[in-house]
């Protein structure tokens, strides 16, 4: 008989082999984490949080100092000013306390019954402060030769405080309430429409514009170089430049579309393209598509450029019409790829905000997900429920790319 090996992976080598290959691994995964996973987890976190945007920064005790009334020759009074308060109107600061050191030359001649002197050394305790107090300590003093010699004031050495406070991103408060907020009335089902109709057609049709594309340079003529490096244009154009320049190719007063169209006498007054329901929906959709063909045409035209011709030249040979060699032989070998790009584009599309915000800023009626993450978070201030708005979109497109892969794999038997 012969003898027994261990199985294949177990052996000492492999398990060296593994460790290696996991410590290879560690910075890559290390980078996924800190870019992609903590960002993630934080958004989830602050979706469950009570948050605005004045919250992100914690109470602190904020503290001015300066002198009041003259101090220019020996013997003045004037008095030393310190005025603090509690940066937040929601958060109480507890422990509040002062310390600074009066400068040479200045001789104290009363004090605050919350303060002590040691020395030179200040020292005041305030206790808790409520949100918003504001406190004012005077402390007079006497100015002496030693003052006006050593020139330094008391803002030179500034006072440093003290006190704990509780801050809403890091506490145990916890509130459904930004998910209550975004998910009241109608407003929530009609921008995920909105983003559901700019998604799927957007989607469809930069595939569709690209497979067109791709078929219209997949033979060799003249000038075809030149005219794949226009249809690369629209993606590799800055996109702010691409949107003004539509902006004001359809603007209802001088853009160029408009005089056309009232020339023709198609229309009797100018139209604006980026103003009225639902036409503002369709020209954003239209702009998606027309921005984002040429990724698909690229990878489109690489795939159907490593199609084998002998299966073309045999179906012309059995009298195959050019739409029967499209439907039966290049639609199956594109599936694969067309399948990506799809899952790609919607997942880009869903998730696209800078084209909508500079083409209409989330107005008449294209108001998406990714807008109301923006106005939810900064144009109104509250940062927890611009977290809920990501946290629908990352849960919305989970579920299509699991529904997405599941339905591939099944038709693949993988």
């Amino acid at each position: 008989m012969s003898e027994l090996q261990p199985p294949v992976g177990t052996g000492p080598l492999a398990k060296r082999e593994a460790r290696l290959a996991w410590g290879l691994l560690f910075p890559t995964i290390s980078a996924v984490a800190l870019v992609v996973v903590l960002p993630l987890l934080a958004i989830f976190w602050i979706s469950v949080k009570p948050v605005e945007l004045g919250d992100l920064r914690a109470p602190e005790v904020v503290q001015r100092e300066d002198i009041r009334g003259n101090a220019a020759a020996v013997g003045d009074t004037p008095s030393i000013r310190y005025r603090l308060r509690n940066s937040s109107q929601d958060q109480p600061i507890t422990g509040v306390t002062l310390s600074d050191v009066i400068p040479e030359g200045l001789v104290v001649q009363d004090l605050d019954p919350r303060c002590g002197l040691t020395d030179r050394a200040l020292a005041c305790d305030f206790g808790d402060w409520e949100p918003g107090t504001r406190e004012t300590l005077m402390i007079p003093v006497t100015v002496e030769q030693a003052y006006l010699d050593n020139d330094l004031r008391p803002q030179d050495s500034p006072a440093t405080t003290t006190g704990k406070s509780s801050n809403v991103l890091t506490n145990s408060t916890f509130t459904l309430d930004n998910f209550a907020r975004i998910f009241n009335g109608d407003e929530f089902m009609e921008v995920l429409w909105v983003t559901l109709f700019y998604t799927v057609f957007g989607t469809i049709g930069a595939l569709l514009v690209g497979l067109f594309a791709a078929l219209l340079l997949n033979k060799s003529f003249k000038g075809q170089g030149i005219l794949r490096g226009l249809y690369l244009f629209p993606y590799v154009a800055p996109v702010i430049a691409v949107a003004f320049a539509w902006l004001i190719l359809f603007d209802p007063f001088s853009g160029s579309a408009n005089a056309l169209l009232i020339q023709m006498g198609v229309t009797s007054q100018a139209i604006n393209f980026f103003g009225e329901r639902p036409l503002a929906l369709i020209m954003v959709t239209i702009f998606e598509i027309w921005r984002y063909f040429p990724l698909s045409f690229l990878f489109i035209l690489a795939r159907m450029q490593s199609i084998d011709t002998d299966m073309y030249e045999a179906a012309d040979m059995d009298g195959a019409s050019p739409f029967q060699q499209f439907w039966y032989l290049s639609v199956p070998q594109l599936l694969g790829i067309l399948s990506v790009l799809f899952l790609l584009r919607f997942i880009w599309t869903f998730n696209k905000f800078d084209d909508i915000f500079l083409l209409t800023g989330g107005n008449a009626g294209t108001r998406t997900l990714t807008v109301n993450v923006y106005e939810q978070a900064f144009a109104i201030s509250n940062i927890g429920a611009g977290a809920a708005v990501a946290v629908v979109i990352f849960a919305c497109l989970l579920t299509f790319s699991l529904f997405f892969l599941k339905y591939i794999s099944r038709e693949e038997g993988l």
